[in-house]
């Protein structure tokens, strides 16, 4: 528990960048108008991949007892598949409405 105590009190100005930035980004999806909201999903695959890879990497350097690094890189590496399999399924359903019908 006091390593978790000294990760937040030594990276505080990070977690405050991390709450803004959450705070801009449901403000910003908030205000899309639908027809952009598809096309920019495309866009945020790409984005998850990257978060995918960056949390590989940071388990891979990571000691075995770190449960910490381990534990939330296990969850990014979770949340970005769900992400990237959401958005293909969101993609490929637009993609279905511009087909023409037999």
């Amino acid at each position: 528990m006091n390593e978790l105590i000294e990760f937040f009190s030594s990276n505080l100005e990070l977690i405050y960048i991390l709450i803004l930035a959450i705070f801009i980004g449901v403000e910003l999806i908030k205000n899309v108008p639908s027809v952009l909201h598809t096309p920019l999903m495309s866009g945020a695959n790409a984005l998850s991949g990257v978060v995918i890879v960056g949390a590989l990497l940071v388990m891979l350097q990571s000691k075995p007892d770190d449960y910490l690094a381990l534990g939330l890189g296990f969850v990014a590496v979770v949340l970005g598949v769900l992400n990237v399999v959401g958005g293909f399924a969101v993609t490929d359903r637009m993609l279905q409405m511009f087909k023409k019908k037999k």
